[in-house]
């Protein structure tokens, strides 16, 4: 697992292997992600925006970007976290992702970023 504290916010991040979804010999390797949110700030505050860094080692990187996390845009009272699964394919079956949140104070609408951390994408049999 790994964490990042950004402006009382704590993303902290999970990742899996899916073999049952991957087919290697046609370079396709599939893994899901699950990540936790925990407003540990004095504020109420909302997730409005994702911006994901997606780096393949057999590919150039790719950029997403767009409205909430899967589908919700979380308001987070201190204290209260969100957290959900999603997923990336690579071609190679090595990989990182990294990115950033954009969140919004509600009491005075103040926009900042918090950081995503970086983490590995790597299908285990690849590590020998």
């Amino acid at each position: 697992m790994v964490t990042e504290i950004t402006q009382g916010v704590k993303v902290s991040i999970e990742t899996e292997y899916q073999p049952v979804y991957s087919s290697p010999s046609q370079y396709h390797y599939v893994f899901t992600y699950r990540v936790l949110i925990e407003n540990q700030s004095e504020n109420t505050i909302q997730l409005l925006r994702r911006h994901w860094h997606i780096h393949d080692a057999a590919l150039r990187p790719r950029e997403v970007e767009g409205e909430g996390v899967v589908g919700q845009q979380p308001v987070l009272e201190p204290g209260q976290s969100h957290q959900y699964v999603s997923g990336c394919n690579l071609k190679s079956g090595i990989g990182k992702m990294s990115g950033t949140y954009l969140m919004e104070r509600l009491v005075d609408g103040y926009r900042f970023q918090v950081i995503i951390p970086q983490f590995s994408l790597v299908a285990p049999f690849k590590l020998n």
